[in-house]
């Protein structure tokens, strides 16, 4: 079977955002394509590199006349780097867009005409806004096209940064890092220069040898840094030495923790995370609520935002002080504890149970707000007799994972017909779907779409459900 023909595609007018966010456009003989690396408005010559189901996907080749929305990238490694896709993007054009994509959910897949899509609350911040960085470390660093370039003797085995996109076993060196705030590029390039100068070895996912795995970093507003090292061995001196250096460099740094990972795959949920040093936890402040975080703990990334979002909930439910509250999908409970000074009671269910023992530690300091965690699939812990065995919820809230909520889920929420439900969501698609089902006994009058990460086109919304009389 021959290669697949490639195809060029001369001035090409984009339009707009599609799939995954990468830009659309036409070409002349009315062909869809989906394009890298261009913005809407831009007129590009593009190659088309492949066609799926119809759909040319391209790369953009020549830039004829440039969108007013482009922006001149600001990171050095943006051209190679998964981490920030639209960092050409102009940022009021982003959150256009992300607007544009609740609006097209809500019309297209829940045919919800009458419902108000609110003006989109953008990020205090577009930078340094993450509270969490996961880095690789590589024995395979991937080599940029520039340095490629410039010729001569190229060294490529050590990495320690991001992901490559589309290649699992190459992660591109970062020098620096626009999502997280300082001192966290100076703490990853010290621990690839402190291990470079002690000839640890770095993993090789292909021939799975090599030392050192990933470098997790969690910071809260205050400047404290909780640091994982995670490795394939448990060497204890090499890893007290490292945190020993670290902790001189960066007083910064107020909690160590190692995890082993032996197995193949990069997944840490399943690993065990041993308190090294320092502080257990990371106290993590957010508006009346303080959240005690471990490293595995799941928190919104962006700090300063998840407030705006907690608030637009606050908001959203309406509360008078009296309602039971059902907090579904709660992981360590962030929302039900933020919640729990406005209603009667919270009572939060999520899949993982590290996550549960998480929410009961952090609502064990404020027993004035009765609360209470259950550990299990939401599916099956809301049977017909949980609202009669520990009260009838007056409002639920929500917050699935991308792929949405179960239709036993929905079903249940059907018969329990809450006065109230906000649902909030990372997946427009999916909460579109949702809305749909609980259409026929709910009102639905607003969503409030959220901007939780700048320069991606992933974006957060609220859904108000009123329950139909």
């Amino acid at each position: 079977m021959g290669r697949r023909k490639k195809k060029l595609f001369e001035k090409v007018e984009v339009t707009g955002i599609a799939d995954k966010g990468k830009a659309v456009g036409r070409s002349s003989e009315g062909e869809v394509i989906f394009i890298e690396g261009a913005v809407p408005g831009d007129t590009a010559d593009i190659l088309g590199l492949r066609k799926k189901k119809g759909v040319w996907q391209g790369i953009l080749q020549t830039m004829i006349q440039p969108s007013e929305q482009r922006s001149e990238p600001f990171c050095q490694h943006f051209e190679d780097c998964g981490g920030c896709k639209w960092q050409h993007f102009d940022y009021n054009g982003q959150i256009q867009h992300k607007q544009k994509t609740v609006e097209d959910a809500l019309r297209r897949i829940a045919h919800l005409e009458d419902t108000k899509v609110l003006p989109i609350v953008p990020a205090p911040s577009t930078v340094h806004y993450r509270n969490k960085m996961e880095y690789s470390f590589s024995a395979k660093r991937w080599i940029p096209e520039a340095e490629i370039a410039e010729g001569g003797d190229i060294d490529g085995r050590f990495a320690l940064g991001l992901h490559r996109p589309g290649a699992f076993d190459k992660i591109v060196d970062l020098q620096e890092c626009w999502l997280q705030p300082e001192p966290g590029n100076g703490i990853r390039n010290s621990v690839k220069a402190f291990a470079l100068e002690q000839e640890w070895s770095f993993y090789d996912p292909r021939a799975q040898t090599g030392w050192l795995r990933a470098l997790m970093l969690r910071n809260n507003l205050a400047g404290e840094w909780m640091l994982t090292l995670v490795a394939a061995e448990r060497r204890a001196e090499d890893i007290q030495l490292l945190f020993d250096h670290l902790a001189k460099q960066f007083p910064e740094i107020t909690s160590f923790y190692f995890m082993l990972n032996d197995k193949k795959n990069d997944s840490l949920q399943d690993l065990a995370a041993e308190h090294w040093a320092g502080n257990k936890r990371l106290r993590l402040k957010l508006g009346p609520v303080d959240y005690d975080l471990g490293p595995k703990s799941f928190f919104q990334t962006n700090t300063q935002q998840a407030k705006n979002l907690y608030d637009k909930v606050v908001e959203c439910a309406e509360f008078s002080g009296d309602e039971i509250v059902y907090d579904l999908y709660c992981g360590i409970g962030s929302i039900g504890l933020y919640v729990a000074p406005h209603c009667r009671e919270v009572i939060g269910i999520d899949i993982v149970e590290e996550a549960i023992a998480d929410a009961r530690e952090n609502a064990a300091r404020y027993p004035e707000r009765p609360m209470q965690f259950f550990a299990g699939d939401a599916k099956d812990v809301l049977q017909p007799d949980f609202a009669e065995r520990y009260g009838r919820a007056d409002v639920v809230i929500t917050d699935p994972p991308r792929a949405g909520m179960h239709e036993d889920v929905i079903q249940f929420l059907l018969e329990l017909r809450p006065k109230k439900i906000v649902y909030v969501s990372c997946n427009p698609a999916t909460q579109a779907r949702d809305l749909a089902r609980l259409d026929d006994a709910y009102s639905i009058p607003t969503v409030q779409p959220v901007d939780m990460f700048p320069h991606t086109h992933h974006v957060e919304s609220i859904a108000v459900l009123n329950r139909k009389s």
